[in-house]
């Protein structure tokens, strides 16, 4: 456990890792806000469970309305954080939004609309809750990436995939740039997961209806099929969803300094880990032949 509770707003908090993330740092201790699309005024059961957890597990778990594409939601989401605690922390970047179906057929509307919620959301946040983390000299920034972004890849969900790396280099980018004001990083990387998220449930459907037919009435017919039922098929049983939260937990959780740059949670045997480990080398290595190495590691403020 860090030295103090951290206050702490996890986006996209609503269901799968977002909501098991949100209880995890909560339980651990720490004044959580739970980042909901939905607002208090409908009829959503996901501030009354927040608000039920909170009572029954003796935590701070709030519930907040947080849409990650409106500029004007982050900051009142923000406002009232900043106004309730005084500080902003920990920024987990979870919100994100997957596709199924062939890339052609995604309209470039669609595809901007992918990278807005998986990407330009965190960009958006960054630029809202970074002022105060600068101010403070200290935060911490955990960004939700997939194992995807520079690791196994599939058929049928390029927009996604795409949108996650973007999402990943971007997370790379601000680690260097922040941690001379004291800001860490932390990129968890989350393998396959089949079940218990709703991300497949959920899933971006192809616009261009025609285009799909063709793939998928056509050339890759049943392609589809077996591209899910191998996804199905690679994934130990042992896979929980809840891994991911509790990966997160352990990097809220470590003294402040001394947080991994990367942390991967893998049950499909994907190879990520191997990947990522050969990327982050050659990073440090280049960054160090630059004359950079400095800003490989966060800047502690006396």
């Amino acid at each position: 456990m860090t030295a103090r509770p951290l206050v702490s707003l996890v986006t996209g908090a609503g269901s799968g890792f977002g909501a098991l993330t949100a209880r995890a740092l909560a339980r651990s201790g720490h004044t959580v806000y739970a980042g909901f699309l939905q607002s208090h005024d409908d009829k959503s059961s996901v501030y009354r469970d927040a608000a039920n957890f909170a009572r029954d597990n003796n935590c701070q778990l709030r519930g907040i309305q947080l849409n990650v594409v409106k500029d004007d939601s982050i900051k009142r989401a923000v406002d009232k954080i900043i106004a309730d605690e005084g500080r902003i922390d920990v920024v987990v970047h979870n919100a994100g939004h997957m596709n199924f179906g062939p890339a052609e057929a995604y309209t470039p509307e669609q595809f901007m609309e992918m990278y807005d919620v998986n990407c330009l959301s965190c960009q958006r946040i960054n630029r809202i809750v970074l002022p105060h983390m600068r101010q403070a000299r200290t935060g911490l920034l955990v960004w939700i990436s997939s194992s995807s972004a520079h690791g196994p890849s599939s058929p049928f969900l390029g927009p996604y995939f795409a949108a996650k790396a973007a999402q990943d280099s971007l997370a790379q980018t601000y680690a260097a740039e922040l941690t001379q004001f004291g800001i860490e990083t932390s990129i968890v990387v989350p393998g396959v997961f089949t079940k218990g998220t709703n991300h497949f449930a959920t899933a971006m459907k192809a616009g261009d209806a025609a285009v799909e037919h063709e793939y998928m009435e056509g050339a890759l017919k049943g392609w589809d099929r077996i591209c899910a039922e191998g996804h199905s098929n690679i994934v130990s049983p042992d896979a929980d969803p809840g891994a991911v939260a509790e990966a997160v937990r352990r990097v809220v959780d470590t003294e402040y300094g001394k947080r991994p740059f990367r942390v991967h949670v893998e049950f499909d045997g994907g190879g990520a880990t191997i990947v990522n480990g050969v990327r982050d080398l050659v990073r440090e290595t280049f960054l160090t032949k630059l004359g950079l190495a400095e800003l490989l590691k966060v800047k502690i403020s006396k």
